[in-house]
């Protein structure tokens, strides 16, 4: 699946990183602590999280993830968006909360 389709089929908003939205999710991982999603994340991730500053993007790189999915409603910082451009990172925005939103994933099949 791709990140174009969970963003039409969970209806997330786009806030950059148009160019990754071919990037394949393969798995799902929730977290806010960025030194567990550094430790645990792997590639092809939906990556779950209210964190919003520009370092979502180096550890969505370090970690291979496909795309990440910003919970709650945060507003992501105009920094991260500028970097997620810059690397082709998707981020993308709803204001369900992280366990709506992996609830969702796993019936689309993300686990």
């Amino acid at each position: 699946m791709t990140v174009e389709e969970i963003k039409n089929q969970l209806e997330l908003k786009l806030v950059a990183g148009e160019e990754g939205l071919k990037n394949q999710v393969t798995n799902g991982f929730v977290g806010d602590l960025l030194s567990v999603v550094m430790g645990k994340a792997k590639e092809g991730n939906a990556w779950v999280t209210i964190q919003s500053h520009v370092n979502i993007v180096a550890v969505a790189l370090l970690t291979g993830s496909a795309c990440i999915i910003v919970t709650e409603g945060f507003e992501v910082e105009n920094d991260a968006v500028i970097k997620a451009n810059e690397e082709n990172i998707p981020i993308l925005t709803t204001n369900k909360s992280s366990y709506e939103i992996v609830r969702e994933l796993v019936k689309l099949g993300v686990y």
